[in-house]
């Protein structure tokens, strides 16, 4: 029960205060991993490995012998901030919801702005059609990322969990490219965090077609996923369109090219509407969770007293 009411409790946290605003925990976990980059940057995994280690695994270490050492109702409550500060859900609405109100207002360069705060393509050569493809793959992606993921963690391993899960994603978002510079070295960081999205993600995309076109969610999910380059990306982003029913994938602009990207779901073009639907199927999603781990609780607790 203390678990199901800390993610509860979490996520109306995350509704009331959303993300610090000044000194995000995350953000000085950033400039630390930049540190630990400019000194010990070399073309090898094994060295990869080992930044990696340095920067993901002293923190939940430490917060796990900390809740040890603390009574139950400290160790919750310790618990209880250390997912607030792993969630993202009010600022995914934060950032998506000026996109879409931006396009209905037909302001196309206002909107190209905001979503340049979501995503790292070349927002400036988008149309509106491809800037509400843009929002709605993000807030579809970051559904996991920052949220579903998180709670999965949680649910599992604890606040450790939790907090792991957010900074392995965050050393993937820094050191995860297949570029001369991280091609090697982080691969670490990208091989992690697949494996540790590998559940959440398909519990994610499963979520997503539970709230949405169910039929065309697992459609899409089954026949677009696997062209996809991220394994756990595909998945998501490809039941939550089938959920929607919108096209979302195809061509991008990244660093002034235009790249060839699969399509994923089915049905209309996006526009300011399904930024607004995704939104409101990630929000019905953590309502299913939530009823989810409640009813857990009470059948173990029903079986326990039979």
């Amino acid at each position: 029960m203390s678990t199901a009411l800390a993610m509860a409790a979490a996520l109306l946290l995350d509704q009331w205060l959303g993300e610090p605003q000044h000194a995000h925990p995350l953000v000085a976990f950033g400039r630390m991993v930049s540190w630990i980059e400019k000194r010990m940057h070399t073309d090898q995994r094994w060295v990869g490995v080992l930044a990696w280690s340095l920067a993901a695994l002293p923190l939940p270490l430490v917060l796990w012998g900390l809740q040890r050492a603390m009574p139950a109702w400290i160790s919750w409550v310790i618990g209880l901030c250390v997912l607030y500060f792993t969630l993202g859900l009010r600022s995914l609405g934060e950032h998506a919801r000026p996109v879409a109100t931006a396009l209905q207002s037909g302001d196309l360069d206002t909107a190209r702005n905001a979503v340049g705060r979501m995503v790292s393509r070349d927002t400036a050569a988008l149309n509106a059609n491809q800037v509400a493809a843009a929002a709605t793959e993000s807030v579809l992606e970051n559904g996991n990322d920052a949220v579903f993921g998180a709670l999965f963690w949680f649910a599992v391993l604890g606040a450790p969990g939790a907090l792991l899960f957010r900074l392995a994603n965050t050393l993937d978002a820094m050191w995860g490219y297949r570029t001369p510079r991280y091609e090697r070295f982080g691969w670490a960081a990208a091989r992690i965090d697949d494996v540790l999205n590998l559940l959440p993600a398909r519990l994610t995309a499963f979520t997503y077609a539970l709230c949405g076109n169910f039929n065309g969610a697992l459609h899409c999910w089954r026949t677009q996923a696997s062209q996809w380059d991220s394994p756990n990306a595909g998945p998501v982003m490809a039941a939550g369109a089938g959920a929607l029913d919108v096209r979302l994938g195809g061509a991008a602009p990244y660093n002034g090219v235009w790249e060839d990207r699969p399509q994923l779901g089915e049905g209309d073009a996006p526009d300011a509407v399904s930024i607004f639907r995704a939104l409101c199927l990630l929000r019905n999603g953590v309502i299913v969770w939530l009823a989810v781990a409640l009813l857990l609780v009470l059948s173990i607790r029903g079986g326990a007293h039979a």
